[in-house]
Parts: C-alpha cells; sequence; structure tokens
C-alpha cells in the first residue's frame, strides 16, 4: 500500500510525505539521495499481567508530546538495530520481535528523508527511570484504540496503527 499526503512540520514548513508499506521495498532500496534518517518503533507490551498484556508503549517528548519510541539511526548502524537501541534508551524494554511496517520519505526543502516504522513486541528490562539523553522522562501503556488521545499523524498514522493492530493481535494470539 502506499500512500501520499502532506503535513506541516513544527517549523511551519508543509512537506509531502509518500508511504510503502509491507513487502514492496526495503527501506534501504530505491534511496537515490534520500537519507535513511530514522525510526520509530511502535511496541506493544509482552506481560504477564493481564492489565498491561497488549498495551501500546508511548513516549513523552519535550518538543514533540507523546509518540512510539524513536529516533535517529547512527552511522554504520542499521534501521534494526537502531530501533532496538531506541526502544531501550527510551523506554527500557527489550526488543523480543521485530517487524517491519513500512517507511515514509519526506520531501523537505533541502533535502528528502527516509524515516522507517516498525512493529515490535517487548518486555520490561526493569522499571523506566529516563532515557539517557534525559529527553524522555515518561512512558505510558495505553490502549491501541486510544491512540489519537496522544499523537495524530493523519491518514498515515491511521494505516499504520490499522497494521500494528493487526499485527498485534495475529502474534499475541501465538504467544
Amino acid at each position: 500500500m502506499n500512500l501520499t499526503t502532506t503535513f506541516v512540520k513544527i517549523t511551519g514548513e508543509s512537506v509531502r510525505v509518500e508511504y510503502q508499506e509491507g513487502n514492496v521495498n526495503s527501506p534501504r532500496e530505491n534511496l537515490e539521495g534520500k537519507i535513511l534518517q530514522g525510526v520509530h518503533a511502535f511496541c506493544i507490551l509482552k506481560s504477564s499481567n493481564p492489565e498491561t498484556h497488549g498495551k501500546l508503549i508511548l513516549v513523552h517528548h519535550p518538543k514533540h508530546g507523546w509518540m512510539p519510541a524513536g529516533g535517529g539511526i547512527d552511522d554504520e548502524e542499521s534501521y534494526e538495530e537502531a530501533i532496538i537501541r531506541e526502544v531501550k534508551e527510551e523506554t527500557n524494554m527489550k526488543v523480543l520481535h521485530q517487524e517491519l511496517i513500512g517507511f515514509q520519505d519526506i520531501y523537505e526543502l533541502a533535502r528528502t528523508v527516509r524515516q522507517v516504522r516498525s512493529f515490535c513486541i517487548v518486555e520490561p528490562y526493569g522499571t523506566f527511570e529516563a532515557d539517557p539523553d534525559g529527553e524522555i522522562q515518561e512512558i505510558k501503556l495505553i490502549d491501541s484504540s486510544e491512540y489519537k488521545q496522544y499523537f495524530d499523524w493523519g491518514l498515515v498514522g491511521d494505516r499504520i496503527m490499522k497494521r500494528v493492530n493487526e499485527m498485534s493481535e495475529s502474534f499475541l494470539n501465538k504467544i
């Protein structure tokens, strides 16, 4: 599935976004001058506690509000490694399973960046206190149907959350 939309960045710049989903391409293919820059992990908690099992994990970023865990891809790091690192840093959770949902190209004025969206099943290493950068001070476990109360990424976000719910239901039924 492909979606094209526009959104306004915090800077006020309106940008075109092209989202690709599924096994169409790998995020590493057809970069052609695009920068593979960032990741977001839509994490579902695996827990023995029925009240928290299957909940979506969000982090609170001081500039962006509530959102899925994510960040940049370091030099010499794959997007899969970046997801594992960012999830650990921002939530203190271990990625047990990771699966590509899709990726989007954001056409900014001076450059085009590609961002990856992945589905993850996670479990805690321990209690969350804060991420090493000090930006993320709080995480929240929510029912995935409540996501629009916390973040709204338009048509692309709606499609991603539909896939997260499908993948979560399929995966959690197996464990």
